[in-house]
């Protein structure tokens, strides 16, 4: 091989790895700033100046919101991992395996609060976010169906046991209870727990 074949081989790589690193300047910038301010008041703007490069900078890595949103958001799953859903399948007694799954989903929302809190505020805003956001309804869908498995409550006992493992999950609830009532991360599963479990038993006075 020549020396010249050497250099050009050499160069390209270089500028490979650099663009590489550009763009993930570019992602990180982008996450934190939805972070902060969130998605609907992040401007490429804002983002270019974050990361230190030129708006078209932006564009030619990015040609579009979703693209940079979608990047954004696979940067920040690699960061703070969902809870393994496989894993709470494996625990054969329903309550013991929504225990485990709500301590687990509440330590994952406060990982991040105020990512979740701005997600949650700008999604209906923001369309790049409908793709990813419809995403992770499906996951929680998944996620509820899991839960759901194997517990003994029929009818209407079986819709209220469902709507109240739901609104356990949410984001919303754990902050509610966390933030506003000043509850433990632990406390809150059992209150949550009872919830459920008061549920199945609820009847019409």
């Amino acid at each position: 091989m020549s020396s010249q074949s050497s250099k050009r081989r050499y160069r390209k790589r270089a500028r490979a790895e650099g663009e590489a690193l550009t763009r993930a300047r570019i992602t990180e910038a982008a996450m934190n700033l939805h972070g902060s301010v969130g998605p609907a008041h992040t401007t490429i703007s804002a983002v270019a100046e974050q990361a230190g490069v030129q708006r078209g900078t932006v564009y030619r890595h990015f040609p579009d919101e979703a693209a940079l949103f979608g990047a954004c958001s696979a940067h920040w799953y690699s960061l703070h991992p969902p809870p393994d859903g496989e894993a709470w399948g494996e625990i054969a007694d329903p309550d013991e395996r929504l225990r485990v799954a709500l301590g687990e989903l509440y330590a994952w929302y406060g990982s991040d609060e105020q990512m979740f809190a701005n997600t949650f505020r700008d999604a209906p805003l923001v369309p790049s976010m409908q793709a990813p956001f419809e995403a992770m309804r499906a996951q929680f869908e998944a996620l509820m169906a899991t839960l759901a498995q194997g517990r003994r409550e029929r009818g209407r006992g079986s819709v209220r046991t469902l709507a109240a493992i739901a609104h356990a999950m949410s984001f919303p609830t754990w902050r509610s209870l966390t933030r506003d009532g000043g509850l433990r991360d632990e406390e809150a599963v059992e209150l949550m727990l009872a919830t459920v479990a008061a549920a199945a038993d609820l009847r019409r006075s």
